[in-house]
């Protein structure tokens, strides 16, 4: 994970505000939000260290949403429900995702399965609130 190379401060940085919140940011909103404690920081800068990230395996992509790659540091099996509305993307703890369950259908097929990714789309609860005003 983290001790596999030496990370710079800016990618501290990144890694650090990504755990810290739930949003599943975009590289553009991860800037936003650290361009003011680190002016000299650049948008190619996040889009590499991102890049390094995800290879490093500490962080995940959620996939595209609206245009725009979204990550999550939550790197444990789960899935996620993305609202076509409104584009917010929230966990769901998926107990029928566990490593366990990995490690058996790895068994099963024969295979080595590196991540699983699961996307549920459809409308969030206040947007689906909103329609029934």
């Amino acid at each position: 994970m983290e001790g596999r190379r030496n990370y710079s401060k800016k990618r501290l940085a990144i890694l650090s505000a990504l755990k810290a919140t739930k949003e599943h940011p975009t590289a553009e909103m991860l800037y936003t939000q650290l361009k003011p404690d680190i002016p000299e920081l650049s948008l190619g800068t996040v889009y590499r260290n991102l890049s390094v990230l995800l290879d490093d395996g500490v962080i995940i992509s959620v996939g595209n949403v609206a245009g725009q790659e979204r990550y999550d540091a939550t790197i444990t099996p789960h899935a996620h429900f993305i609202c076509r509305d409104c584009n917010r993307v929230i966990d769901l703890e998926n107990p029928n995702i566990t490593a366990e369950s990995c490690a058996c259908l790895n068994e099963m097929a024969g295979c080595k399965i590196e991540s699983v990714s699961l996307s549920l789309k459809g409308l969030c609860n206040t947007c689906n609130n909103k329609l029934h005003i």
